[in-house]
C-alpha cells in the first residue's frame, strides 16, 4: 500500500466515531501493509536470484566443462560418445591444449561456438598465458566449429596443407546438413580456414616446449594431422584412432590401413584419440581400430570376389566387430560402401 493511501485510511479512522469501524478499518490498514512488507520482501528475492544468475553463468559453465591435466602442461576434455545435438551443444570430440613458458597451443575446438567458448573459459582458469596457435587435426564439424571462440590478435589457426580446400567445399554443407540436429547451438558458427598449413611436418615452439605436427595421407579424412608434444610424450591423434566409438572412414580405408602403421612408428609415450577415453597406452591404442580396419577390408574383398552388390557388402562387411564398439550402427554401412568404392578397383 503506498503512503498515500495509508494516510487516507489513517483519516477515515479519525473521523468516524463508532468503535467497530475504527476497529475495521485497523485491520484493514494492518493487512495492507502487512501485504506490503510480503511484496517488498519478494522483489528483494527475485533480484538477488536475478544476480546470481547472470553474474554465476559463466564460472558455472566453466566448472562444468572438465579439462583434465593429463600431463604437466597438457590438458584434454573427453567428449561424449554420441552424435551432434542441440542437446550435447556439438561436445563429442576430444579437444585439448599444451601449455608452453611463453604461449599455449589449442588442439581442436569442439562441436559448436558455445563449446569453444566452454573450453576457452576452461583453459583460462588454466592459465593465462596467451593462445598463439589453435591446430585443426582435421575438417570435420565436431572440430572445427568452435573455432570463432579463439579468434583474436596474435592467434594462428594451423592445418593440414588440404584443410582450407576441404572447408572451403564442405563448410556451407557442413553448416546446412548439421542445422537440422543441432538448431539453436549452432548459432554464431562460422568456418575459419588456417593461415599456416602443414605439408610433411613441421615444430612449433611454445617456448621450452615444442610441437612436432605431421600431415598425413588421405586415411580419416583427406586432412588429418597429428600434435606430438615432445616434452611429455603425449600425442594428439585427432581422428587417426578412435577408442571404443567405431572408426569413421571418410576418404580411403587402405589409406586409414597404411596410416595406422606408420602412426605405431611415432615414439610417444600416450595417446589421446580424436574420440573415447582421454588417454591410452601407445602403441598399443591402435590394436583394435586395425583390427577392425582389417576385418572390414577382408569382409569388402570376399564380398566384391562373390559378386555382391555395394547394398549387400554394406549389411554384412564388418558385422563380426559390431559388438566391439558404439555408435556401429550410425556408422559401419557408410564406412563399408565408401571402402566396397574403393576396393572395387583394385587388381
Amino acid at each position: 500500500m503506498s503512503e498515500t493511501g495509508r494516510i487516507i485510511w489513517r483519516r477515515q479512522f479519525e473521523r468516524n466515531p463508532e468503535k467497530k469501524h475504527r476497529e475495521k478499518l485497523l485491520d484493514r490498514l494492518r493487512s495492507n501493509d502487512a501485504r506490503l512488507e510480503k511484496l517488498t520482501m519478494l522483489r528483494c528475492v527475485i533480484a538477488v536470484a536475478l544476480y546470481c544468475l547472470f553474474c554465476g553463468l559463466a564460472p558455472a559453465s566453466a566448472a562444468l566443462f572438465a579439462l583434465e591435466e593429463i600431463a604437466p602442461g597438457v590438458y584434454a576434455h573427453q567428449g561424449r560418445m554420441a552424435l551432434m545435438t542441440e542437446e550435447n551443444k556439438g561436445d563429442i570430440a576430444n579437444i585439448g591444449a599444451v601449455v608452453g613458458d611463453d604461449a599455449v597451443a589449442v588442439i581442436d575446438t569442439g562441436g559448436s561456438l558455445v563449446e569453444g567458448r566452454e573450453f576457452l573459459a576452461a583453459l583460462r582458469q588454466k592459465t593465462d598465458k596467451p593462445i598463439r596457435y589453435v591446430i585443426n587435426t582435421h575438417a570435420h564439424p565436431d572440430h572445427i566449429f568452435g573455432n570463432g571462440a579463439f579468434e583474436g590478435d596474435g592467434v594462428v589457426f594451423v592445418g593440414h596443407e588440404k584443410l582450407p580446400r576441404a572447408l572451403a567445399q564442405r563448410g556451407a554443407f557442413y553448416m546446412q546438413s548439421f542445422r537440422a540436429a543441432m538448431d539453436g547451438a549452432l548459432d554464431g558458427v562460422r568456418i575459419v580456414a588456417p593461415t599456416q598449413t602443414v605439408s610433411s611436418a613441421t615444430t612449433l615452439d611454445l617456448g621450452g616446449r615444442k610441437l612436432l605436427l605431421q600431415a598425413w595421407r588421405a586415411a580419416h579424412s583427406d586432412s588429418d594431422l597429428t600434435v606430438l608434444d615432445e616434452k611429455s610424450g603425449v600425442l594428439f591423434a585427432g581422428d587417426l584412432l578412435f577408442l571404443r566409438h567405431v572408426p569413421i572412414v571418410d576418404a580411403s580405408l587402405l589409406g586409414f590401413l597404411d596410416v595406422a602403421d606408420r602412426l605405431a612408428k611415432i615414439p610417444a609415450t600416450q595417446v589421446v584419440p580424436g574420440h573415447g577415453p582421454l588417454v591410452a597406452p601407445w602403441p598399443q591404442a591402435l590394436d583394435a581400430e586395425r583390427a577392425y580396419l582389417q576385418r572390414l577390408t577382408a569382409d569388402l574383398r570376399a564380398a566384391i570376389k562373390k559378386g555382391s552388390t555395394v547394398a549387400d557388402a554394406a549389411q554384412t562387411a564388418g558385422q563380426s566387430e559390431r559388438e566391439r564398439w558404439r555408435l556401429f550402427d550410425d556408422y559401419n554401412a557408410r564406412n563399408a560402401t565408401a571402402g566396397f568404392a574403393e576396393l572395387e578397383w583394385e587388381p
